[in-house]
Parts: C-alpha cells; structure tokens; sequence
C-alpha cells in the first residue's frame, strides 16, 4: 500500500468517493435495468420501452445547466434535492403503477434529476481531492459507480417477490437513504470567487465579441442537433435545424458589427464563462481531439460485442452471466487495479501504457471471430469454444477499466477546481459524442467488413489518440504537478524525458 494512503485524511475522502458514487450509480441503474423491464412486464409496446432510451438524453447535454451548480455551489444540497425528487418520481411511479405518457413523464423528470445529481457529485469530488490521489480515486469511481448499479439488480430482483408498486418504494427509499448520507459529507471549501461579471454583463459582452458568440452559439446548436436526432422534434417543426442555425447566424452578424475589442471578456460570466476560458487555453483543441479518440479503439467494439456472441451461438443467459454479471466484477478490478497503477507511475505514463492495454483484447476478438464459427442459437457450443470467448470477454472488461481509470484521472487533472463541475460536464459530454459516433458506425462496419477484420481495424483506432498524447502532456503540466505520485519532489513526470 503505498504510504500517503495510510493518512487519516486521505483514507476518509477516499471513503466518501466511494460512498458518493454508488449514490451515483444507483439511478443509472434503474434507469438501464429496471425500468425496461417493469414496462415489459407491464405489457407495454417495444415502442415504448425504447421510448425509454430516449429519455437518457440528459445525460448527454448536462453541461448546459451545470454552470447553475457551479454558480450556486452548495454540492451536497444539490445531490440530497436530487435524490428526494428521484424518490417522488418513483414514487409516482409507485403510487400509479403503470406504463403510457405520464409514466415516461415520471422518467424524463428521473433523468433529469439523475444527470443534475451527477453534475454535483462529479464537482465535490474533484473540490475534494488532493494532487496524486487521483488514481486511486477513479478505480474507487469506477468500482463503486458499478456498485450502485448492482444495487439497481438487487432492485430487479425484489419485484419478483414483492411485485413492482413495492419495488419502486423500496428504490425511492435507497436513494432517500442515499441523499442523507451525502448530506454528511465534509462541507464543500470556501468558495474560490472568479466571477467579476453577472449574467447581463456576460451577454452583453457576447454581443460585441463575434469569437466568443461563435463558440456558444456551435455549443448550443451541437446540443440542439444531438436533442433533435433523439427526440424528432424536426418532425413537428420541420427544417428546425435550418431555421436555429440562421438565428444564430443573424446573432454573429450583429455581434460583428457590433465588434469591441476593448469589450470585457466573457470569460468571468457564470453561464458560459467556463466554456470560453477552456477553449482560450492554449493548445486546448488538440485535447479536445485526445478526449473524443483516447477511447475510440474500446468504444467502438463494444457495441457490436453481443451480437457477435448472439451470433456465434451464445443465450441470453450466458450472455448476461459471463459478459455481463462477471464483466463488471472484472471492470471494477480493473479500475481498482488502474488506478494504483495511474498514481504509481503517473497520468501521463497511465495514459500511454494503458491505453494500448485497453485496446489489447479487440484482437483477441479478432481471432475469436476468425476461429469461431458462426452457430444457431440452441446448437452445442463447444467447450473450448465457450473457455476461449470467455477468456477474451474477461480480459476485455477488466481492460476497460484499466483504461478508463487513467482517461478519468487526465480529465479531473485538466479541469480547474473553481469551475470543475461545468468543466468536467463539458469533457464528459465531448468523450459521450464519440460514443455516439463509434456506435453508428460500428454496425456498417461489422456488417460490411465482418466481425474478424472489423474487430481488427478497432485495432487502429486507438492509435491517432497517441499523436495527440504530447499535447495532452503539455495541458497537464500547465496545470499544475497533477502528474507524479504523491509525496515525489521535482518536476511533473515526464517532464525530463520528453
């Protein structure tokens, strides 16, 4: 164990990271697991159960209201409002058990709150740790996030026994229990004042510099592009993307005209002043390219990793036992394990050294698909067959974590602690567009290529990520000595053999 892990200090707010994300990871849960299956059981159209997956959009575009969270601080009130209002949505889930509109309703509140309650968790947590624990901290993320979506299983498996009204009261009562105990967390530090301006004074601004309106306005039309390509709304306003983008386009114009270069800058504004000081950094958009492609090789295999079992004969209940009951146990590991790793030698070496691991059992499934052939559903399985996918799919899961657990300690180092939940919503939601993209994609390319050359060519993707690690490097040392293991003197690692 390394030694500043034997510190009072540090082992207390490692235990409230932990404890802080299984709070986390308990509405996702619900969200993902429970909640399609109550509607089944309700006798609800497939239509509508994917209705449901729609309403996870908040998700995606929660930095638009995390700078409220940032404004008004006040971390662990946010998360104990959010859980109480969850509980009420179940609650109302509860008290008129069934599916259609209104149930949906219930759900859309749900994640909203879901997302708000994560924008706050992430904020305290990154307020909360210290340089070099970093590591340590995200295998605990990872590990315990998962936690809290078991504990959604646990949820599942109770309707068996006390049918659906009881198990939603028996979830609203968890989250309850949970917004209590966020509540004890250390209170939040003294707040760090960088905003000279109010919101009037930040839009007035905007006005006269046609730049920073440029990125606001690209922020919010990506935001509308990725609601409507979820919830159709060009269906009831048609050509409403034309009609938003030449608004805006008529906004810069006037901002143009209007030019001032001797304007305050929008920087200190609390509404978008974190996202225009991120992208004034230097050397910031060669980061953002970083975030979307660090993970791309992963992403982009994941999606089409159950199909291919399906197809090479594999149930759903070995699916479910093997890649999943067993593939979280094996990413918790991993992130555990990637963790210590990432505060032993460091972010930057982390990054480098797992992110080729992480990508490592994309040709294991490669030679799977080369050497499995492709099986009826119900047909016998060979057991060399099973040992040999199974093994891929456990090294592939505990991989991912590995990975993940470096990718999350580079985000948490490059956001600043006076604005870190904004910060950290925005590069969240730019890593959750790549998924996106890696998940389209990723069915013609398995369908045109073949599962072996396309799981192969995910290969590669991992690679551009490794151009931009330099730039990467350099934001970190920007940022301070985020980049060597706590109680090392000297210079950020690295930073003498590069």
């Amino acid at each position: 164990m390394p030694s500043y892990l034997r510190r009072p200090e540090v082992r207390r707010r490692l235990l409230w990271v932990a404890i802080l994300y299984v709070a986390e990871g308990l509405p996702f849960g619900l969200f993902s697991d429970v909640f399609p299956v109550a509607f089944r059981e309700g006798h609800a159209p497939l239509t509508e159960i994917g209705a449901i997956s729609l309403l996870g959009l908040p998700w995606t575009l929660k930095f638009l209201w995390a700078p409220a969270v940032d404004y008004f601080r006040h971390h662990r009130l946010w998360m104990l409002g959010a859980d109480i209002l969850m509980a009420l949505a179940l609650g109302r889930l509860a008290w008129a058990y069934g599916v259609g509109p209104k149930a949906l309703l219930a759900i859309g509140f749900f994640t909203v709150l879901s997302a708000t309650n994560d924008i706050a968790i992430d904020g305290y947590t990154l307020e909360l740790l210290e340089v070099g624990e970093m590591g340590v901290a995200n295998g605990l993320r990872i590990g315990f996030y998962r936690a809290g979506m078991l504990a959604a299983g646990l949820v599942l498996i109770a309707s068996t026994y006390i049918g659906w009204r009881y198990a939603y009261l028996l979830a609203a009562g968890l989250l309850v229990m949970d917004g209590l105990m966020c509540l004890r967390a250390p209170r939040e530090r003294a707040r760090i004042a960088v905003r000279e301006q109010g919101l009037g004074r930040e839009l007035a601004s905007l006005t006269r510099r046609p730049r920073a309106l440029a990125l606001v306005l690209a922020l919010l039309l990506g935001a509308l592009w990725l609601a409507n390509d979820t919830l159709r709304w060009s269906r009831t306003i048609p050509h409403l993307l034309l009609y938003a983008g030449m608004a805006g386009l008529i906004m810069w114009g006037v901002s143009l005209a209007r030019r001032d270069k001797t304007a305050a800058p929008a920087t200190g504004g609390p509404l978008f002043g974190a996202l225009l000081e991120i992208t004034n950094r230097p050397g910031i958009i060669p980061v953002f390219a970083f975030i979307v492609l660090y993970k791309l090789g992963d992403s982009a295999i994941g999606f089409m990793i159950k199909p291919f079992w399906v197809d090479r004969g594999f149930s759903a209940a070995q699916i479910g036992t093997v890649s999943v009951l067993a593939g979280i146990g094996l990413s918790i590991l991993g992130g555990l394990v990637g963790g210590y790793i990432t505060d032993r030698i460091g972010i930057y070496r982390g990054l480098w050294v797992l992110g080729i691991v992480q990508v490592l059992p994309n040709l294991g499934y490669a030679w799977c698909a080369e050497r499995l052939p492709r099986i009826t559903l119900g047909s016998p399985i060979p057991l060399s067959h099973q040992l040999l996918l199974y093994s891929v799919s456990g090294l592939e899961s505990f991989a991912a974590g590995l990975g993940t657990a470096a990718f999350l300690a580079f985000l948490m180092a490059i956001v600043r602690k006076e604005r870190a939940a904004t910060e950290y919503a925005l590069l969240s939601s730019l890593f959750a567009v790549s998924l996106r993209l890696a998940g389209f994609a990723s069915g013609f390319g398995a369908h045109d290529l073949g599962y072996a050359w396309y799981f192969f060519l995910t290969f590669f993707l991992a690679l551009p990520a490794y151009l931009l690690l330099p730039a990467a490097h350099r934001m970190l040392r920007a940022m301070g000595p985020h980049d060597r293991p706590p109680g090392v003197a000297g210079p950020v690692d690295g930073a003498a053999d590069v």
